[in-house]
């Protein structure tokens, strides 16, 4: 009991830590030091704003792109499926350390309401945005939730992913919510090369605070495929709120916002709720809920498959219905726009699934691939599927004027008896010659400056610190 109550209240001080998705495919799964294992890693969560592109490009700013995945760790993509991964602010309360026993079905570590928002915090703290605070999600509930998404190159080589060949396939609306999210694979995702493919996980939030960008890698398979197909060149995402006829049509790029460089995005003025504008992985911007299945060539442009595409043995996917599955369909159905105005943030949507068990599985219990995909808001107990196996010219900088209030937050919490543990000397290197599975057609860029100067926001600068558990 002391020892929960120590953790819990260790936790506590995680309100201003930042959100990741978590996964044993993930780079920097165990921190940035090299040869240590950090079970209370917070590396991947810091939020990129106005850096050059060789520093946000794959959290590259704190090396966590130097740190692949163990050799053979693949974040499983089922073709036509659903994977999963853990949405936290810390590895420390997913499944993915200390046996899973200080994770709940937040990200967190915390308990809260199922409709947990601005008006029920039930003593959660609140941001000084006026946000939910823990864990700092950047919304003020959950139909606000700005959406997030994976992108895909059929490059091994992380250093040979480019914008022109790393395209959105799965998005995920009115997220991060809960810890456990599943997101769906497109029915028609050819196979990756032998070495895999590399994914991003990708997020921007809609205000409640600073304005920044959200990117960290994985290495990722795709299982069952049957189509060669390839994935077209995608294009840069447009604001097309007002009219959905003039978004973007196809294969679409990551969002690259408020950064040095490379922007491929610029937005000014209010949404239709009054709001300003900012850009988001849902129907602002072009983006379904779900499988983006119109990102593929046409079948003049398609390839078959060479003899060193492959797709994992398919014996390696256990296809059931766990109890941490619920429909695919995302948390909240609704096919409108997944931010809503901030007038509308009072009262927030009953989650579409019901917590149930507060158990919580082991990492072992998380490497499994379900062909049954769980919503953002799945249960505590949902054991999360896992697998086993340019530079634009120089954007100028805002000349708005930004308050800047600084947070440094630290907790030490040890794990009782956990050895360190080395890493493994898995490289990166791969062929530079691996095959690439993006449609040979023209490619599209774009230069944007950043958000003008009416709508920057106030700037909150989280200084990233370690939060150790100290367990006595």
């Amino acid at each position: 009991m002391t020892l929960k109550l120590l953790v819990l209240s260790s936790l506590a001080l995680l309100t201003n830590a930042h959100m990741a998705a978590f996964h044993k495919a993930m780079y920097c799964f165990n921190g940035t030091v090299s040869g240590q294992v950090n079970y209370n890693n917070d590396d991947p969560v810091s939020p990129l704003w106005m850096l050059t592109k060789s520093d946000y490009w794959f959290h590259h700013f704190n090396q966590c792109d130097d740190f692949p995945p163990a050799q053979g760790d693949f974040l499983e993509l089922p073709a036509g499926s659903s994977f999963t991964v853990e949405v936290a602010a810390n590895r420390g309360v997913t499944s993915l350390s200390f046996d899973g026993q200080f994770a709940t079905e937040w990200g967190d570590g915390g308990n809260h309401p199922e409709d947990y928002s601005i008006t029920n915090l039930a003593g959660a703290p609140l941001s000084s945005s006026g946000c939910i605070g823990n864990p700092n999600m950047h919304t003020q509930n959950q139909s606000m939730a700005a959406g997030t998404a994976f992108a895909i190159s059929y490059q091994s080589d992380i250093s040979q992913v480019t914008m022109d060949n790393l395209a959105v396939f799965t998005v995920r609306y009115n997220t991060p919510w809960k810890r456990v999210t599943s997101y769906d694979v497109p029915k028609d995702m050819p196979a990756c090369p032998a070495d895999g493919c590399t994914c991003a996980w990708v997020w921007i939030p809609n205000g409640c605070g600073e304005p920044n960008i959200y990117m960290q890698g994985f290495k990722c398979m795709v299982t069952g495929a049957t189509s060669t197909t390839p994935v077209a060149t995608p294009k840069p995402p447009v604001w097309c709120e007002q009219d959905q006829s003039t978004c973007t049509q196809g294969a679409k790029q990551i969002l690259i916002w408020n950064q040095a460089e490379g922007n491929n995005i610029a937005v000014s003025g209010a949404d239709l709720s009054g709001n300003p504008k900012s850009p988001a992985y849902n129907s602002k911007c072009g983006f379904k809920d779900g499988a983006q299945d119109d990102i593929f060539g046409t079948s003049s442009s398609a390839a078959t498959a060479p003899a060193a595409i492959v797709s994992s043995p398919s014996s390696t996917v256990s296809s059931s219905s766990s109890s941490a599955a619920s429909s695919p369909s995302p948390a909240v159905a609704s096919p409108s726009p997944a931010v809503s105005s901030y007038s509308s943030a009072i009262s927030s949507p009953s989650p579409a699934v019901s917590s149930s068990s507060s158990a919580v599985a082991s990492p072992s219990s998380a490497v499994s691939s379900s062909s049954s995909a769980v919503s953002s808001s799945s249960p505590a107990g949902s054991s999360p599927m896992s697998s086993s196996s340019a530079a634009t010219p120089t954007a100028p900088y805002p000349t708005c004027k930004t308050s800047t209030s600084t947070v440094t937050i630290t907790s030490t919490v040890q794990p009782p008896a956990v050895p360190t543990t080395p890493t493994s000397s898995y490289s990166t290197t791969t062929s530079k010659s691996a095959n690439n599975l993006v449609a040979p057609t023209s490619s599209s860029a774009s230069n944007a400056t950043p958000t003008n100067p009416g709508t920057c926001r106030k700037r909150m600068v989280h200084k990233p610190v370690r939060r150790r558990f100290l367990f006595k």
